[in-house]
């Protein structure tokens, strides 16, 4: 990591804490050194620390002296962050090797995704707790594990260890704005068996790589315009079946379940004369997909390299995989009504593997509206039928309805327009955040979700403003101040 890059930045604890968190491996359900870390920074200071079943870590700071009648604020934000990198990469986050980089107003990682999602919450959390200038009532720093794979640190959380019912999540990721709601979301899974079988003697085999996408978040970048790579690479495979019978061996591509694919890359078995038609097809197929993505995508490639025959599906479980993987919907169903720039409904084909044989397309549903988000599903539930495919769908948290009017909402309204001079705009944000789970878990509570300026996060190329985690630091100290009042 390059600690010149946080040199003299401010505030000073909630950088220094960011700093050494970049250094901790921390992806999802792997969180284990992360946890130590919190833990041993609570012991070093002397404060009571608990973790549950499940991993998460509840961390109780007193009062400041005057404010132990205040009621308990929860900061919540989460240990584990998207460890994407590129592929060229000498760095990765997945074994805490981030290289830091300023540019600017903004904070990055060198090739690799930062991990401010969500470390800038929880070095805040810690920041705030251990910061002699900022006054607050009694808080527990709740740090969640598990978060970008499907909230199920927040969603196995003991609430036995909480008593706080104010909750800050610290993983809003946009200045300006109060998060008061979030979409839900259901995952499903699409299983096809290809059923493979030994290569004709004399076959060729290609490998298909089509990488170079942006990528993104599945839910706040779905609205961008940028190539999910495995909906790409389905389209080159298809052209490519139009024009010359093979058969395919297998596909891979995408690395979570909330990020929008970068890379994919399929294996297919065809008789040696049919392999320059192949080439040919799959070459103006992908000329077709870089042209529809020219305005936001500048990096993709498409590389065609010989490979290995190996068993692989026949001809009509081939057509039947494709039809499905080209069928499979990505991008944005329906906007909010009445807002015609807000994401309502949307769905991502995040992930295909091929494991023993058989092909599984997963997807990632979000949406605002419950019965959409039934009928979403329900369409990739009748395209896996009409596939043969089997189906699993697995519901993985409800819509956050958002509650302007809350007392804890109105006072960080009033807080952010004295500190700042305008109005914070309320924001309902098409992904998942742990308040939809958290507040079903805690009864009575009253949520808020704050954060500083992030862009792009799960992929490489995540940032985040300096300028804007120190307003949204500030913002902070004020609102506990002012809720321990």
């Amino acid at each position: 990591m390059s600690e010149t890059a946080l040199e003299g930045l401010e505030p000073r604890a909630l950088w220094a804490r960011f700093g050494e968190l970049a250094r901790v491996p921390r992806p999802p359900q792997e969180e284990d050194e992360a946890r130590a870390w919190a833990l041993a920074w609570a012991g070093e200071r002397r404060l009571a620390a608990e973790t549950d079943a499940a991993g998460n870590v509840v961390v109780r700071v007193p009062a400041t002296p005057g404010r132990e009648r205040a009621p308990v604020v929860v900061l919540q934000a989460h240990l584990d962050m998207v460890c994407e990198r590129d592929p060229d990469s000498p760095y990765d986050a997945r074994a805490g090797r981030l290289r830091l980089v300023r540019d600017g107003d903004w904070l990055r990682a060198d090739g690799t995704t930062l991990g401010a999602d969500n470390g800038i919450g929880v070095a805040a959390a810690l920041a705030a707790a251990e910061d002699p200038g900022l006054v607050h009532g009694p808080l527990e720093l709740l740090l969640t594990v598990s978060e970008e794979q499907g909230l199920e640190g927040a969603k196995a959380l003991d609430p036995a260890l909480l008593r706080g019912r104010l909750l800050l999540n610290l993983d809003g990721s946009s200045d300006g704005a109060l998060t008061v709601g979030c979409a839900g979301s259901a995952h499903t899974f699409l299983r096809l068996p290809l059923e493979p079988e030994d290569a004709p003697a004399g076959s060729a085999a290609l490998e298909v790589v089509l990488s170079g996408a942006l990528g993104g978040h599945s839910g706040g970048d779905i609205a961008r315009g940028r190539l999910n790579a495995i909906k790409g690479l389905g389209r080159v495979l298809g052209e490519a079946l139009r024009a010359v019978p093979y058969r395919l061996a297998g596909l891979e591509g995408g690395v979570s379940r909330n990020a929008i694919p970068r890379e994919a890359r399929a294996r297919v078995v065809l008789v040696a004369a049919g392999e320059a038609a192949f080439r040919v097809a799959a070459g103006a197929a992908f000329a077709a997909v870089q042209a529809r993505h020219a305005g936001v995508e500048q990096g993709l490639r498409l590389r065609l390299e010989p490979a290995v025959a190996v068993p692989a599906a026949r001809e009509e479980t081939t057509t039947r995989a494709l039809d499905l993987l080209q069928s499979v919907p990505t991008g944005v169903l329906a906007v909010t009504p009445g807002v015609p720039e807000a994401v309502e409904t949307s769905t991502s084909l995040t992930v295909a593997r091929t494991q023993e044989g058989t092909l599984t397309l997963a997807s990632m549903t979000r949406s605002a509206s419950a019965s959409a988000l039934d009928e979403a599903v329900a369409s990739l539930e009748a395209l896996g039928r009409l596939a043969r495919a089997s189906v699993e769908v697995l519901r993985s948290y409800p819509p956050w309805e958002p509650a302007p009017d809350a007392d804890l909402v109105v006072r960080a309204r009033t807080v952010y327009e004295r500190l700042f001079g305008e109005e914070p705009r309320l924001h309902v944000v098409h992904g998942g955040l742990e308040c939809a789970v958290l507040g079903a878990k805690l009864p009575g509570a009253q949520l808020l979700a704050l954060g500083p300026e992030i862009v792009g996060p799960h992929a490489p190329g995540e940032r985040v403003s300096i300028s804007s985690t120190a307003r949204f630091y500030r913002f902070l100290g004020a609102l506990l101040d002012e809720l321990s009042s």
